[in-house]
């Protein structure tokens, strides 16, 4: 891995702890929240129904922070939703030692998570290329990848440890205390006021937002690609009913949840390569493609060893996509525009898995658990292929020679950021 940005700037550094940190304690939860639900009702459409309360909130605040992280202090915002989603997860911890749990409860709450997390993601988003040099932000992006899926890999594993020895509870404590250190990280930070005079959040200016990204060929590529593989080959929510059910081992429960990251771990640890790629819109269909193409066979196979393989080759494939999806990004989008278009970032990559956990929920409780991670594969491989063929100039983008990206690079030359 090209370590470069880690030498060279604090704040990169901070922020890279602070996310790693915060994604371990979320991905602690995030095992425990379906897991409570499910063992509660019994139902795959009730954990799936998780996704449906919490999409709302996501896209108004998603748009909405957005929309803020260019206007605020992004370091404070950052620390004040940090501060919120701890005390949300509290009532959960709370919620999840009372003998009768109410289930109710779990989905108000995870309103209020899913309201502040859409908060506090544009701001984080909008924030690291600032920390860093142009030319470093690949790595940069690799390296971000990197602590998030070290989050999401040692979470998930301390996360079905816990519910299956300790209880539910333990595992909101352990996400509250990660939440708290991460903001007291992010509250270290060197402050990055805005290079010129902002407004205030409104429609207009997330019209604009929106605007732009649909003008933008290149940009609205990377979401829908991703939107697309997350619709349709998302398997996470069947996670329970996979190791309950089809295979009878419920201690395999967290082996599931990270076998994903391991892959993308493996491929992260090999990413030196992604700076010397160009063609980053051809580089984010074909690992799309492949993602949709590891799930669906995951889906089949005979054991929990192969299922777990497959898994990993899907999260390798989806590290490399949303590393070009996020070079994209970062090298090309202004800085006036960075928070509403982070925010719409967000959705693309939120928005898809909610719904993809309902359509997995809904097609395994009318079809089958395999059937539905197995069509869900191939259906991505099919969209991915279709979205590439639609969108020739996404295709076609090229990093050395596009407008936008030649643009940004010269501003932030003139600034001498990072």
């Amino acid at each position: 891995m090209d370590l470069t940005p880690m030498r060279t700037s604090r704040d990169f550094r901070l922020l890279l702890y602070a996310g790693t940190v915060f994604y371990f304690g979320a991905m602690v939860s995030y095992v425990a929240i379906p897991y409570q639900v499910y063992t509660l009702t019994g139902s795959n459409f009730a954990v799936g129904a998780i996704g449906i309360v919490e999409l709302v909130p996501l896209v108004v605040f998603g748009l909405y922070g957005g929309a803020l992280a260019d206007h605020v202090d992004r370091r404070r915002l950052l620390v004040a939703t940090g501060v919120a989603q701890a005390a949300c997860t509290a009532v959960l911890a709370v919620n999840a030692f009372r003998d009768d749990p109410s289930v109710w409860l779990i989905f108000v709450v995870s309103v209020g998570l899913a309201s502040t997390s859409s908060l506090q993601r544009p701001s984080r988003e909008a924030l690291m290329p600032r920390t860093v040099r142009h030319d470093e932000l690949p790595a940069a992006n690799a390296l971000t990848s990197l602590g998030m899926q070290l989050g999401v890999l040692v979470g998930p594993a301390v996360g079905g440890l816990l519910v299956a020895y300790v209880g539910i509870g333990w595992c909101f404590l352990i996400d509250i205390g990660g939440l708290c250190l991460a903001s007291l990280m992010y509250g270290r930070m060197a402050g990055y006021p805005h290079r010129a005079e902002t407004t205030p959040p409104s429609l207009a200016g997330i019209g604009e937002g929106v605007r732009y990204a649909l003008g933008r060929k290149d940009l609205l590529g990377t979401y829908l690609v991703d939107v697309v593989c997350m619709l349709l080959a998302f398997p996470v929510v069947l996670f329970p009913a996979l190791a309950e059910e089809v295979f009878a081992q419920p201690q395999v429960l967290g082996l599931l949840y990270s076998a994903e990251t391991v892959g993308a771990l493996v491929a992260t640890a090999l990413s030196g390569w992604a700076s010397r790629v160009h063609h980053h819109g051809r580089a984010i269909v074909l690992a799309a493609a492949a993602y949709g193409a590891m799930i669906g066979l995951a889906g089949v196979m005979p054991s929990i060893w192969l299922v777990g393989l497959f898994l990993a080759f899907a999260g390798a494939a989806d590290m490399i996509s949303g590393v070009f999806r996020g070079t994209v990004w970062s090298q090309t989008i202004p800085e006036a525009m960075r928070g509403r278009l982070a925010g719409i970032e967000m959705l693309s990559y939120s928005v898809g898995p909610l719904g993809g956990q309902v359509r997995a929920g809904v097609t395994a409780d009318l079809w089958s658990v395999r059937g539905s991670i197995a069509s869900g594969g191939a259906a991505c491989v099919v969209g991915v292929a279709l979205t590439a063929a639609r969108l020739r100039s996404f295709w076609a983008y090229d990093a050395r020679v596009d407008e936008h990206a030649v643009a940004e690079r010269a501003v932030r030359q003139a600034a001498g950021e990072g």
